[in-house]
């Protein structure tokens, strides 16, 4: 126990100090612990630890990727979720595997515990309850924190993640409520230990649905939407998911339910000036949708369970901050809802949250020595966000304890890294939200090879353990033992011609390799080892987990010419990212750059050249311009 006395008070002591009990907050303290720096929790409410404040659902689209990728550095959001799940599917199928995403929806309340049974269990961690109320620094860096009980806790790293409770506020109508979320009150005054130092904040706004009773629902006028039950899950280590399969159900709004809404429009907070901060763009409440899309008469509706042993659902896509006798008016105008009785109504809420470009690309403060942030208080919106650069900033925080070099992704290396990169580059003026489209290298960033990109990494800096490792290396071995033998074995055409002719495509008139005939869209694993049995006995040598090893090497090889195609202009701004321009110029003395390029380039200072090219408003020209300079 780092307890550490003086004469006459006893004194808190840490490596790293974790503010937040969050998805972010989770993950930096346990990936700090598991480092081995003395780590130290501090969170308001330990029973809602990992609390899923708004849908009870991890992964989707981008944001799967990003649960898979903090599992191949070591996390822990890809076990809890497959260990709490009670329906997963694999969205986007029907596309090509660069944007397959994994997505499941958890028992709320088992999630939380599963959190508290890891983290109750991680050396070098404990757990306090209190809330921050000062942010102790001295001559530029940081020392800790004191709470509002008084208690001063220090260390050599503090990592903030304090979500929406930073100075947050929420709305129902006209009535505005102090809290950082539902009945949990806000954060006072922290904001402020931390602006007065030079850190510019900000204010957004997000807001979650109402909470329906089961046993008022018509579920035979609604569509059931069930899960999918095959290998895939989000951990590339943990068990496979135990908990009963729940099904989802679908309907729709309808004219009668948006007359009502319109009815209410003078009264919500975001149409009557009483919420003046940004709510998220591609996550809107249901008066946004009416207002943003007035010409469409309906809009989909998810009712989806939240929990094995409890009544209540959610209604995604009903995300609200209207009165709450409108909200439950418009409800009760969708048929299969016309009985329907609420456990609480939706409401927004607006929070504080601090401007990303003032963070390095290990989220460590610009401004304040030792000082990390992670999560929405980076303007993101997200578990899986926030969970990425927690992983990120524990990590960060545990390296520059050990006086190491930081760990930094590239943009072709994870996701995690275009999110960090996008915020400490770009910033953010609406909430953020990871979608594949931000990835230049998608094809290079699919949720099948989080770990062939993340885990060895993750290994040699300390926060992946052994039996992951070793896991991962078996794995690896097996996938190059299917492709080795796919590319070195051939099959005769009156072995594969009636399957070839089958499938619609052409037959061959000579041997020809495996790896040749799996590049074919209609030729896959599956139909070609049902033809070929030496096919099928190298898919099931593999010792565990045939379906997942077969599916990356089918991957591989499929998609083999996209893929060395795409390594290829990623190794081009390789080139970039490896000139270092940190206080190599005095921005505001070249005049041959715009006025525009010289104030961003001032403002967020950035640390290479190919992040520099990334900043809004610094053009190709303005490269140029640098790489001459430069001698380049």
């Amino acid at each position: 126990m780092p307890l550490y006395f003086c004469k006459k008070t006893m004194k808190f002591k840490y490596d790293v100090l974790v503010i937040g009990g969050g998805h972010a907050g989770c993950e930096a303290a346990t990936a700090a612990a598991n480092m081995g720096a003395d780590t130290c929790l501090v969170t308001m409410d330990m029973n809602k630890i990992g609390q899923m404040s708004c849908n009870p659902a991890v992964g989707g689209i981008a944001k799967g990727q990003i649960v898979r990728e903090i599992d191949a550095l070591g996390g822990y959001m890809g076990m809890v979720t497959d260990a709490t799940a009670i329906q997963f599917r694999m969205l986007n199928r029907s596309k090509g595997p660069a944007v397959w995403s994994p997505r499941a929806q958890c028992d709320r309340g088992k999630f939380i515990w599963e959190w508290r049974k890891r983290l109750d269990h991680t050396d070098h961690l404990d757990i306090f309850q209190d809330q921050a109320d000062e942010l102790l620094t001295e001559n530029g860096k940081v020392l800790g924190v004191r709470t509002i009980w008084g208690i001063c806790l220090y260390a050599r790293t503090v990592i903030v993640t304090a979500g929406t409770f930073l100075n947050g506020l929420m709305h129902i109508g006209r009535r505005k409520v102090e809290g950082g979320r539902c009945a949990e009150p806000a954060v006072h005054h922290f904001t402020e230990s931390i602006t007065r130092h030079g850190i510019r904040s900000e204010r957004m706004k997000t807001g979650t649905p109402v909470r329906i009773d089961r046993r008022s629902v018509h579920f035979d006028e609604m569509e059931s939407q069930p899960g999918e039950t095959d290998y895939h899950q989000f951990s590339f280590f943990g068990p496979h998911r135990q908990l009963p399969q729940l099904p989802c159900w679908t309907c729709n709004t309808n004219e009668q339910v948006h007359e009502v809404l319109r009815s209410g429009l003078a009264d919500s907070p975001l149409f009557n000036g009483q919420i003046q901060s940004t709510g998220p763009r591609y996550c809107p409440s249901i008066e946004t949708k009416l207002v943003t899309f007035p010409d469409k008469h309906s809009h989909p509706l998810f009712l989806e369970p939240e929990g094995t042993d409890t009544n209540e659902m959610y209604l995604n896509g009903f995300s609200s901050s209207m009165p709450w006798e409108v909200q439950l008016e418009a409800i009760h105008r969708i048929p299969a809802l016309r009985d329907a009785k609420i456990y609480r109504p939706g409401y927004a809420i607006e929070y504080d949250y601090f401007d990303p470009t003032q963070l390095k690309h290990s989220l460590e403060s610009k401004v304040i020595d030792g000082l990390f942030f992670a999560g929405q208080v980076n303007g993101t919106t997200g578990y899986e966000e926030a969970g990425g650069q927690g992983t990120v900033a524990g990590i960060n925080a545990a390296l520059l304890c050990a006086g190491k070099a930081p760990f930094v992704m590239n943009r072709d290396e994870s996701y995690i890294g275009v999110l960090i990169d996008d915020l400490t580059t770009k910033g953010v003026d609406e909430p953020y939200r990871m979608f594949t489209s931000r990835a230049e290298y998608r094809i290079l960033l699919r949720q099948d090879d989080a770990d062939a990109r993340l885990t060895e990494q993750a290994y040699e800096i300390g926060i992946a353990r052994h039996d992951r490792y070793e896991w991962w290396l078996q794995k690896k071995a097996n996938i190059n033992r299917i492709t080795d033998f796919c590319n070195n074995t051939s099959v005769k055409p009156d072995v594969v011609n009636g399957l070839l002719e089958q499938l619609g495509t052409s037959p061959i008139k000579g041997a020809a390799r495996i790896t040749d005939l799996v590049a074919r869209p209609q030729v896959n694993f599956k139909n070609l080892s049902a033809v070929v049995p030496a096919l099928k006995e190298a898919i099931e040598a593999s010792p565990n987990r045939q379906e997942e090893i077969a599916e990356a090497a089918e991957i591989k090889l499929k998609y083999k010419g996209y893929i060395d195609r795409e390594r290829v202009f990623a190794e081009k701004m390789h080139r970039l990212e490896d000139i270092k321009i940190k206080g190599y110029f005095d921005y505001s003395r070249l005049h041959d750059l715009s006025t525009e390029c010289r104030q961003k380039l001032e403002r967020i200072q950035p640390e290479t050249l190919a992040q520099a090219s990334r900043i809004p408003g610094v053009n190709p020209s303005d490269i140029n311009v640098l790489l001459v300079l430069m001698g380049r």
